[in-house]
């Protein structure tokens, strides 16, 4: 009779630690493999190769004019890069346009070196085939705010009209499905396929780690994507037109993120699946 009971205890108790084997499996999500995933590549970001090429960029002399871009004004005065982009967008008094990075480059790249818009916007991100200078570029002067605050002022009167802007853009529903940015980026706790959707209307926290890791090298991909990439990808996926390169509705919508993305240190250029 006690080897009988023994063999219970021993089964119950094979029982409960494979339960405990199950609820422990069960407690770990997809967003935590994910996590898992994120920790094992990082070792080491690939982007870090495009900065250096856009440091490459921006200090040689190229274009009909044959200068540098060493006298663009980011910002914070000529040639001045480190923490540029933390503050960005913002209003230019040359241009009387809120531009963001991708714009105010096009701009140096126009009026100081001689490009025009058509050819720099012929091949504004990176392929397979060939790497795009303005999205090198861009990536370089990101990896300058590194560790830097968001300060997106919108103080400027035409800075706090593009913030405006950018939020109806972000709600407006439109198109054959019938989508807004706000669809997927206004509910916690939803995801498309394996990836978790930052909320970005209601979720600081979200809002501030989406931004600061843009631009970002794509693993699954395996090139560095430009914030201006990402946007206009989203566009694609609801069945929008895609927009102009560096056009006023972009800006205004970048505008809107940064804003919200305000105090949190800069982490780009990032790295995702």
């Amino acid at each position: 009779m006690r080897t009988k009971q023994t063999y219970k205890a021993l089964l119950l108790l094979a029982l409960s630690a494979s339960f405990a084997a199950v609820a422990a499996e069960t407690a770990v999500t997809d967003s935590d493999r994910i996590e898992q995933y994120r920790e094992m590549i990082s070792d080491g970001n690939p982007a870090e190769f495009d900065e250096m090429r856009g440091e490459e960029l921006w200090k040689k002399a190229a274009g009909p004019n044959k200068v540098s871009l060493e006298q663009c004004d980011l910002g914070k005065g000529a040639g001045v890069v480190k923490g540029a982009y933390a503050e960005l967008p913002k209003f230019f008094k040359d241009t009387q346009q809120v531009q963001d990075l991708e714009s105010r480059l096009l701009t140096c790249m126009t009026t100081l070196q001689g490009f025009t818009e058509d050819e720099i916007a012929a091949k504004p991100f990176a392929s397979e085939k060939k790497a795009s200078d303005i999205s090198s570029l861009a990536t370089y002067v990101v990896g300058q705010s590194k560790g830097i605050k968001m300060a997106v002022s919108t103080k400027h009167p035409k800075v706090k009209e593009s913030y405006e802007i950018g939020k109806r853009i972000f709600n407006y529903r439109a198109g054959p499905y019938d989508f807004a940015c706000s669809t997927c980026h206004a509910t916690t706790g939803v995801r498309i396929r394996m990836q978790d959707l930052p909320n970005l209307s209601h979720n600081k926290k979200d809002a501030q780690t989406a931004y600061t890791t843009w631009p970002a090298y794509r693993v699954s991909q395996g090139l560095t994507r430009s914030f201006q990439w990402r946007l206009n990808d989203c566009f694609r996926q609801q069945r929008f037109p895609e927009p102009k390169f560096a056009s006023e509705a972009t800006v205004a919508l970048t505008t809107f993120l940064a804003v919200s993305a305000n105090g949190a240190e800069f982490a780009g250029p990032g790295l995702k699946r």
